[in-house]
C-alpha cells in the first residue's frame, strides 16, 4: 500500500468521525426525543389502562374466578389470512377485511373524485372499528386481533363468523339493499352464553381520518363536523375549528362523520351509551380535513335470543337522500339535519321553500347556472314589495332634504343639536315620513337572503357542476393563482368573488345616493366605510363556492338595476306633492300618541338634560 493510499484512508476516517460529531444530537434534541418516545409510552399505557377499566367493569358481576388457560376461546381464529369480499348495489360498492370482520372501504358509484374516478371516502389507511367482547376467562376479546370466515356471500348481503368451535361462533351480518345507501348490520351469538361473560353489551372504538375530497381546504373544513343525534332529541355538534372531546352524557341514536358533501354514519337501533366523541383538525396540505374518533357501547345479547342491530350510512349529504330514510319510521332518526341549511327560520325556509323550487327547477335539465339565475330572480320578485318600500321610504326623506336644510342652517351650533334633531322630527311627522320606515322591510328581506346564503354552499347538486369559466361550482373559480400566499385573501383570486364585489360598490354608491344624509352629518364621514364593506366581501368571500358568488353577483347586479329604474320611473315633485297634500295641520301635530308621544318626550327629556350638564359648567367657570 503506497503512500497516497494510506492519506486517502486517513482523511476517509477523519471525515466519517468529523460528521459523527458534528451530526450527533445536541441535549436538547435528546431530550426532545425523550419526551417524543416518552408521549407515546403514555398513550399506550393510557390505552392498555383503559381497556383493563373496560375489561373489570363487564367482568364486576361474575361470580367465576377469571383464570388464564392454555386454549383460548377463539383460538383458532388468532391466525389466518385477511381477504377482502364486498357487497354492492347501483350507488355504492363496500369492501370488508376479514381480520377483524369490520368495513374496509366505501365507494360511491355516482360521485367522482378530484381525480375524476369514483370517489372512495375511506380504506384501511384511514379508518379502523374494533368491537370489544368479554370472556369470563379471557377478559377483553377485541375482534381486530381476529380473522373472520365468510359463510354466506351474494352481491348485497355478507356473513362473516368469528368462530369458537362448530356450536359456538358470533355472526357479523351485512346487507345493502338496492338504490340505497344504507348498509344494514347485526351481530348475532350462537352457543356463547356460557363462554361470553353476561354483560348485556359490546364495547366500540371507531375512528376515521376524513379525506380532503374537494378543491378547497377552507370551506371543506368549515362545514367537516363530527355530529351526533341525541336519542329523542335533536342533533347536535363538535367544533369544526378546534380540537373538541366530549363524553355525552345521554344516549345517542347516531354519530356522523361528516365531510362537506358527503358522511360515514354509525346507527344504532337501541341506541349508544357511555359515547365519547373527539375531533381534531388536520394540517392543510396533508390530504385530510379532521381525525374523527368515538368510544360507545351498544345492547349485545350473549344468550342469541335477541341481535344487535346496527346500520351504517357511507353516501351523499343530499337533503331528499337523507330525509327519505326517515320515511314510515316512528323513531326518526333526522339524518337530514347533516345538510347544514341555517338557524331555525332560515332552515324552516329551506326545508319547505328553497329545497322544494330548486328542485322543481333541476328537474327541467337545466344547467345549474340557469337554475341559480332563475332562482336568483325568484328570490328577488318575492322581497319586491320589502324593498320598495324601503326605497319609497328614502325617497320620501330625499324630496324633504330642502326642508331639513333650512333645518340645520337654523341650528348651525352644536349646543343647539338637540333642538335641530326635535325639529327635524317634526318636520318628518307633519309630512308623515318615518326614518325607520325603511328597516322593517329590510329585516323581513333579511331571513330570505340568508337561506341562500346557507342553502347553496351546503347543495351537493352544484358539485363538480361547471358553468362559464366555473369549473366546478362548489369551490372557489381561481382566474388568478398566485405562487404566494396573501394574508386573508389566499394564494387566488376569484372572478366571481371580484364581479360580486364591484357590483357590491356599485350597489352602495346608488344608495348612498338615494339616502338623505342632511340630519345626519355624521353619517357623511363614514361613507368610506360604506365602500370598504364591499371591498372586506372580496377578502372573506374569495375562498367560498364560486356559485355562491355567483348568486351574490346575480342578486347585487339585479338589485342595482332596480334601483336605477325605481329612481327613473319615481317623479319626486309628484311625491313631493303628494306629501304636501299630506302634511298634518299644527292641530294634527299636537295630537301625538304611541311610539311618537314616548319619542318626543324622552327628546325633551334629554334636552332638559343637557341644559342642566351646560348650567353647571357655566357655574363652575
Amino acid at each position: 500500500m503506497d503512500k497516497n493510499t494510506i492519506t486517502g484512508f486517513v482523511l476517509i476516517a477523519a471525515l466519517l468521525i468529523g460528521f459523527s460529531f458534528l451530526s450527533r444530537p445536541d441535549q436538547e434534541q435528546l431530550d426532545a426525543q425523550k419526551r417524543y418516545y416518552d408521549s407515546i409510552a403514555v398513550v399506550q399505557e393510557q390505552q392498555r389502562e383503559a381497556l383493563e377499566a373496560k375489561t373489570a367493569a363487564a367482568l364486576a358481576n361474575e361470580k367465576e374466578t377469571i383464570e388464564k388457560d392454555s386454549t383460548a376461546l377463539f383460538f383458532n381464529a388468532v391466525n389466518g389470512t385477511e381477504s377482502f369480499p364486498t357487497i354492492e348495489n347501483n350507488l355504492s360498492k363496500i369492501t370488508f377485511s376479514t381480520q377483524g370482520g369490520r368495513v374496509y372501504s366505501a365507494m360511491l358509484k355516482e360521485y367522482n373524485g378530484q381525480d375524476g374516478e369514483p370517489i372512495v371516502l375511506f380504506n384501511a389507511s384511514d379508518a379502523a372499528m374494533n368491537f370489544n367482547f368479554y370472556s369470563k376467562k379471557e377478559g377483553a376479546i377485541q375482534t381486530q386481533d381476529y380473522y373472520f370466515n365468510v359463510v354466506n356471500h351474494t352481491d348485497s348481503t355478507l356473513t362473516m363468523r368469528l368462530v369458537s368451535d362448530s356450536d359456538s361462533y358470533i355472526d357479523f351480518i351485512y346487507k345493502l339493499e338496492h338504490d340505497s345507501y344504507l348498509v344494514s348490520f347485526d351481530i348475532e351469538a350462537v352457543g356463547m352464553a356460557s363462554k361470553l361473560a353476561s354483560t348485556n353489551y359490546v364495547d366500540i372504538t371507531w375512528s376515521q381520518r376524513a379525506r380532503q375530497l374537494e378543491k378547497g381546504y377552507t370551506y371543506e373544513n368549515r362545514l367537516a363536523e363530527l355530529t351526533y343525534k341525541l336519542a329523542n332529541e335533536g342533533t347536535k355538534t363538535l367544533s369544526a375549528n378546534k380540537e373538541e372531546s366530549k363524553n355525552l352524557e345521554q344516549r345517542a341514536d347516531w354519530i356522523g362523520f361528516k365531510n362537506q358533501f358527503f358522511s360515514s354514519v354509525f346507527i344504532a337501533n337501541q341506541d349508544f351509551d357511555k359515547v365519547m366523541v373527539k375531533t381534531v383538525p388536520e394540517v392543510q396540505g396533508s390530504g385530510y380535513i379532521k381525525d374523527y374518533s368515538a368510544e360507545m357501547n351498544t345492547f349485545f345479547d350473549p344468550s342469541g335470543k335477541e341481535a344487535t342491530s346496527m346500520f351504517f350510512y357511507f353516501g351523499p349529504n343530499h337533503y331528499k337522500t337523507l330525509r327519505a330514510i326517515d320515511k314510515g319510521r316512528t323513531d326518526k332518526w333526522k339524518l337530514d339535519n347533516l345538510v347544514y341549511m341555517g338557524w331555525p327560520v332560515v332552515r324552516e325556509i329551506n326545508k319547505y321553500i328553497t329545497v322544494n323550487i330548486f328542485n322543481w327547477l333541476t328537474s327541467w335539465g337545466l344547467s345549474m347556472g340557469i337554475v341559480l339565475l332563475i332562482l336568483t330572480v325568484l328570490v328577488k320578485v318575492a322581497v319586491f314589495p320589502a324593498t320598495w318600500k324601503t326605497y319609497l321610504s328614502s325617497a320620501k326623506m330625499r324630496v324633504l332634504k330642502p326642508k331639513i336644510a333650512v333645518i340645520n342652517e337654523k341650528y348651525p351650533k352644536q349646543e343647539d343639536a338637540m333642538k335641530k334633531q326635535q325639529e327635524t322630527m317634526a318636520l318628518y311627522k307633519q309630512y308623515g315620513v318615518s326614518p325607520m320606515g325603511g328597516c322593517l322591510p329590510m329585516l323581513f328581506q333579511f331571513p330570505v337572503l340568508m337561506a341562500m346564503f346557507m342553502f347553496v354552499p351546503s347543495a351537493i347538486e352544484f358539485r363538480q357542476q361547471s358553468f362559464l369559466w366555473a369549473s366546478d361550482l362548489s369551490t372557489y373559480d381561481a382566474f388568478i393563482t398566485f405562487p404566494f400566499t396573501i394574508p386573508l385573501l389566499g394564494d387566488h383570486l376569484s372572478l366571481f368573488c371580484v364581479l360580486m364585489t364591484v357590483t357590491n360598490i356599485l350597489n352602495t354608491k346608488y344608495t348612498m345616493q338615494q339616502q338623505d344624509n342632511g340630519s345626519q352629518p355624521q353619517m357623511a364621514a363614514m361613507k368610506w366605510m360604506m365602500y370598504l364593506m364591499p371591498l372586506m366581501f372580496l377578502f372573506v368571500l374569495n375562498d367560498y363556492p364560486s356559485g355562491l358568488n355567483y348568486y351574490y353577483f346575480l342578486s347585487t347586479l339585479i338589485s342595482v338595476a332596480t334601483t336605477i329604474i325605481m329612481r327613473r320611473t319615481t317623479n319626486e315633485d309628484k311625491l313631493l306633492a303628494d306629501l304636501e297634500a299630506n302634511k298634518k295641520s299644527p292641530q294634527e301635530m299636537k295630537k301625538s300618541s304611541g311610539f311618537a308621544a314616548r319619542l318626543e318626550a324622552m327628546q325633551k327629556q334629554q334636552e332638559q338634560m343637557m341644559k342642566d350638564r351646560q348650567q353647571q359648567k357655566n357655574n363652575k367657570q
